[in-house]
This record gives structure tokens, sequence and C-alpha cells, in this order.
């Protein structure tokens, strides 16, 4: 059936009509032909056993019988009545109940003729009854396209109430494959399904719909997952090549003398080989023609800035300006702060522009920036204003780009005549899988080591029965002149309540730690900008010992003297949460602790989240388990593309298919990028329609 025919509207099928139409479209977003054939089933019922009525247990299990009706009657009861009829084979006799739509039953029933009925059973009186079964005469049993798996759909309170229960649903999956004749156009090539021995489109929808065996069942899924990863990753890496190809990039030539005096004389410490491998990687893309579009993802304390900074210079030395975004304020400060010595040392100019820089400063940096004299700037999204022009971008680095809207990042590519080569950093670990759906059309470099020197945080978990303890040692930390954050939920939906528990436990902390000998800061979104500057400031001078905080904190804040990060209630809080905090501490050369504090309930959930913390400190390891406690959709936040959106595949458990529909689809790419050969006519064609359409099961037809 070609696609044209499977844009039918779902009414025109036999046993649907306007209303149910409705429905269908309604609860499970089913338009046409096409959105039905891809509604594919949650789980399968073994129906491959039939039991005798000898045979059955109390076990409230689902089971299937053949036999004969020999008779049937209606009961009155206290209210209304029910239909029992007899149900028999050669070993012995059950009863089929039904308590509504009698007259129909009773009218369509046919004695002494044999049936296949299924549904649960139960005992009373020394013998079993089935309420309400499913029923299907024998012989139309036998010829039914159904099969002994049974499939069970996606379904929804309306819709089992509406009339439109399971069999329905199995019965114009039915009908439709017969008014297809089974006959579905092929969407992937020979090359492709030859290799991996993949059945062929037809027999994979007929077997995800109606198996004939465990077997068959098991191909015809690998063979949809690959289908549907395959096209995902195709649309992300041609997005990719197109861009590459479209886009010209400021193609920087030489490696000159910042980039070499910095390497050679100012860095404090030799680059780890990973930072060395994605300088390589960055250097590459910078002298290439194309448009850089990279993707930086690094642990906390990888040394992401140092690699930023060095692709800043290689910019600088072709005579290019380059700019560093960051979300928040304090952590523009902080990247500023950081840069600021090493351009000293290398004469080089750099400003900071954020919500809160003065009108005359500002004035001077628009001057500057579009002189030219202005060589690197740092700041929040102040940078985008249109205002802020500059004489020539050549490198933008957006740090933590999750945090970013589309809207404001296309902005930066109107900064020059242009767009500039872009470098994304992130400090949360994007498991593989994760990242090849979402950022699959940008190029990844890893920093997967840390410095040599860093000691890794040791993790405990204690329980609130173990507090004072717990103060015991902070006491002796802060004795070795070292500080402590100690950190409380933050929950939108209670914000009162958190208030509360924050404000407690700042009381309890300063009856334990009182003046003068003990300075205790307090942090929360409640305060004013300047108020939190003023005690984020102090505890960075080192004036105050302890800071109690609400998760204002988590990103990027650098403090290497704070030794202990305590979290309280942690089990409220998400694993990569929990592991961005912990990276506040473990900046300096001593021993840091992160001490995870609970009460004794917990769920299962939350346990593993602890387990996992105290077990490990690998960002990548921790993200791959926060993958399959939450799922793809929560862990960025929100649905962040429709590509998530899979029918069938699941990044999680199909990461493997993931990783093989990439290889195939990268193949196909490199060896025929617009697909024009024969031999790629199925995917050209499947790939046109992917265009005009939001799922991509609408255009894999």
């Amino acid at each position: 059936m070609d696609s044209q025919s499977l844009q039918t509207p779902i009414e025109y099928l036999k046993g649907v009509g306007p209303n149910r139409a409705d429905l269908l479209k309604k609860e499970l977003g089913i338009h046409t032909f096409q959105d039905l054939i891809h509604l594919f089933p949650n789980r399968y019922l073994d129906r491959t056993k039939y039991y005798r009525i000898a045979e059955l247990q109390d076990t409230q299990a689902e089971v299937q019988v053949v036999g004969r009706i020999t008779h049937i009657k209606t009961v009155e009861q206290k209210r209304g009545k029910r239909l029992v009829a007899t149900f028999m084979d050669d070993t012995g006799q059950m009863e089929l109940v039904w308590f509504r739509g009698h007259r129909w039953i009773r009218e369509n029933l046919k004695l002494n003729v044999p049936y296949v009925i299924f549904g649960k059973i139960n005992q009373f009186n020394n013998g079993f009854s089935m309420p309400h079964p499913e029923m299907e005469l024998q012989e139309a049993h036998e010829k039914s396209l159904r099969s002994a798996m049974q499939p069970i759909y996606p379904s929804t309170e309306k819709l089992s109430s509406s009339g439109i229960t399971n069999k329905v649903i199995s019965t114009l999956i039915q009908n439709l494959f017969l008014e297809t004749k089974l006959q579905f156009s092929e969407t992937l090539s020979k090359t492709i399904m030859g290799p991996l021995k993949l059945i062929p489109k037809n027999e994979a929808l007929l077997n995800i719909h109606f198996p004939k065996s465990q077997a068959l069942l098991a191909k015809a899924q690998y063979r949809l997952k690959f289908e549907e990863l395959f096209y995902v990753q195709l649309q992300l890496l041609r997005k990719n090549w197109l861009h590459k190809t479209k886009f010209k990039g400021y193609t920087f030539t030489k490696v000159g003398d910042y980039f070499h005096t910095f390497f050679e004389t100012v860095l404090p410490f030799p680059l780890t080989e990973a930072q060395k491998r994605v300088v390589k990687e960055i250097r590459s893309d910078l002298g290439s023609q194309a448009q850089m579009n990279r993707l930086l993802q690094g642990d906390v304390g990888s040394g992401k800035t140092v690699v930023a900074f060095m692709s800043m210079l290689i910019a600088l030395d072709n005579g290019f300006q380059a700019c560093l975004m960051a979300p928040t304020e304090i952590l523009s400060v902080q990247h500023y702060n950081s840069l600021l010595n090493w351009c000293k040392l290398l004469n080089i100019s750099i400003s900071i522009l954020t919500g809160s820089t003065s009108t005359s400063n500002r004035k001077s940096i628009h001057e500057n920036l579009q002189n030219g004299s202005l060589q690197l700037l740092v700041g929040t999204h102040a940078l985008l204003e249109d205002r802020v022009q500059f004489k020539n971008l050549g490198l933008a680095i957006v740090d933590e780009q999750h945090r970013f809207g589309v809207a404001q990042r296309s902005k930066l590519w109107h900064k020059s005549e242009r767009p500039p080569n872009i470098l994304i950093m992130t400090a949360t670990p994007i498991p593989r899988t994760m990242a090849m759906s979402i950022y699959g059309d940008l190029d990844v470099s890893v920093i997967d080591e840390l410095p040599p020197g860093r000691k890794m945080v040791k993790t405990v978990h204690r329980y609130d029965s173990n507090r004072l303890k717990v103060f015991r040692f902070l006491k002796e930390e802060i004795a070795m002149g070292r500080q402590v954050y100690i950190v409380y939920p933050l929950i939108q939906e209670s914000e009162a309540l958190d208030y509360k528990d924050l404000m407690d436990g700042y009381e309890s902390v300063v009856r334990e730690f009182p003046q003068p000998k003990f300075q205790v800061s307090i942090l929360h979104g409640q305060m004013k900008a300047a108020d939190k500057d003023y005690e984020m400031e102090r505890f960075v001078q080192g004036k105050t010992q302890i800071m109690v905080a609400t998760t204002v904190i988590e990103v990027g804040v650098d403090v290497p003297n704070a030794s202990v990060m305590v979290i309280e209630s942690a089990e409220r809080f998400g694993l990569s949460q929990l592991h961005q905090l912990r990276g506040r501490v473990g900046r300096g050369a001593e021993q840091s602790y992160c001490i995870l504090m609970t009460g004794l309930k917990l769920s299962e959930d939350a346990k593993t989240r602890l387990q996992t913390m105290v077990r490990t400190n690998d960002g990548f390891e921790i993200s791959e388990v926060d993958l399959k406690l939450r799922g793809p959709g929560d862990l960025m936040g929100t649905q962040q593309s429709g590509i998530l959106n899979l029918r069938i595949a699941d990044i999680v458990k199909d990461s493997d298919v993931l990783k093989i529909a990439r290889s195939y689809a990268a193949q196909v790419l490199k060896s025929d990028p617009n697909l024009t050969a024969e031999v790629h006519a199925p995917i050209k064609k499947t790939y046109a329609a992917l265009a005009t359409t939001k799922s991509i099961w609408n255009y894999i037809s």
C-alpha cells in the first residue's frame, strides 16, 4: 500500500465511523490509517496454551478454554439480574457470567457449538466461573490473523468505558491489514537489511501486531526499533552535514604567539591527555572551512575553562574577537576572574558585561567592541542585546547551554557577518545515548579524566540520628582552617515549608556553632541579589566558615578552601543535582567530604540514588543511572526534542541498537550524502516525507 493511501482518515476504516474516530483522535492521537498501524502494543499475553476445565486452578490468572455452551439462564439478584451460561468440555463444566448486555449476548450465543473463551477465572461452590469472557467461535478463531501472543495496546479509561476495548483495537488493526492486503512499501535499503538480517517491512508490521511466535516477535521488534532510531540519527547527522556544507565559518589558519606563549610559559600545569585530545579536535574544526558547532562535555573540575581559553587564543591569533556567555552573574564573574590573570600576563584586553554593569562601563565596552580594541568579552545574556555589536566575532563559547533558549542562542549567530564558530560547554554529564539523540547534530568532545593531584571526594550516607557525630566532624574540619556547605532542598510547590526547614536548620547550626568562635552565612532564593552577593563574597573570602544555603550554589561556585558538603534531606534531590552539589567541594589540594543526610524512611529509587553517590564519583556513570531511573524526558528538564517521543525504541534499553543505527546512518551519508544512489531510493523517499510530519512514524511507511 502506498504512503498516500495510508493517509486515509481513520473514520473510513471498517468498524470505525465518526464517533469512534473522534475518540481515537482525542485519546490516542490516531487520525489516519498510518497512525493506527503504528500504534504498537505495550506488551503481549501468551495465549499458546489451551486449558481443560479439569486442569483449572484457583490462581486468578487469565486462561483460555475450548468447549460448548449447553444451557443459558437468567438469575434474579438483589440488584438487577445476571446471565449465566453452562460451559462444558469432556473433562468437566464451569459457568460464564454476564452482569450487563444480556439481551444482545443471549441473542448471539449459539448452543452446542465449539467456542474458544478467554478471561479471568474465579472459584466458587467447588467450581469455576468466568465473568464477561472474550469469546470467539473456534472456526473463526482458527482462521483469524490473531496469534497466540495477544497484543495489549495503549488505552485510556475513556476508550474502555466507550466500548473501544483492547479486542476492538485489535480487530480494527486486523481490518486494516485485510484492507491493505499486507502491502507496505519497504523503507530500508538492501545494503542495510542484508548485513543486519532484518526482516522485510511487511513481515515486521504483521508480526508486531499478530506474532506467530516469540522468535518472530523479537525479529519484528528489532527491525522496527532499528528503523525508528536509524531515521532519528539520519536526520541529525544530515543536519550536521548540511550545516558544515552550507555555513562557512571563519577559518583560523594559524596557531600563533598568544597560543604558544600561553602553552609554553603561562599555563600553570601540564594538560591531561583528554584536554590535549579535545584541544586538537577544536583546532581541527577551527582550521576547516566549516563553522564549528561542538559540544564540550566534562565533569566538574575536569579543566574545561583552560580548553575554552586556548580556543579563544586561536581566534585572537587570527585577528578575531571571542566571547564567553554563562547563564548567571555569579558564574560570569567567576569565569572573568579566572581568565583575567592569564589575560594580564598575555597583554589581552578583556571585559565583563552583565545586568549590573554600570551605564558608563557599558558605553566604553560597546565602543571598544566595535573598534576591535576589546578582544575578549565575558558575560550573561546581556551579551545578546542588540546594542552589543562586535567588530569581528570569530568564536562564541556558551556555558551550560540547556539554560539558554533556542532564540537566545540564535542571536549569537547574528553578532558578526558570518556565524561565529560555536563551542558549547556543559558540566552536566549527558549519557552517550542521550547525547547521540539530543545533540546528535553537534560534534561532541569529552574530557573524561581529572587533572592529577585531585583527590576524590569521599561520600558517605548518614541518618538524622547521627547528626551530633556529623557536627563533631565539621568542628574538626573547621579547626584545620576549612569551610563547610550545608545545603537544604528547595522545591517550588512547598516554598514556605522549605523556607521553614532552612531557617530551622540555620538556627540549629548557629546554636551548635555559636559566635564569635564561628561565623555562619545564609543564602536562599528569597534574598535580594545584593544580599546574596554579599553573603557569597564573605564565604569566598573566608570570613565565614559555614554556608547554610538552598540549591542556589549548584553551578560553578568556586571556593577551593571548602572541604565538606553536607546535603540535608538528600533523598529529595535528583542524582545529577547531588553530583553537581558534590562538585562544589574537592577543588583544593585537601581531602574533601560529601555527607548525605536522610531520615530512615526511603523509597527504593532514593536508596539507589544514595548508593550510586557513595559508590562512584564518575559523572557519566551517575548520568546513566539517572537516565534509567527518570527516563529521557525528565533528564533534559523538559521533552527538549520530539525525537525522544519514540514509539517502540527506548534509548536506555536499546542503546546497543542506537549505536548500530547511528553507524549505518553515518555510512549511508558518507557514501551518498544526497541519497541519489538507486540503492538508497527507499531511504530517500522516506527521508523526503520526513520533512512534512511531526512523528517519526508518520513517514516510515
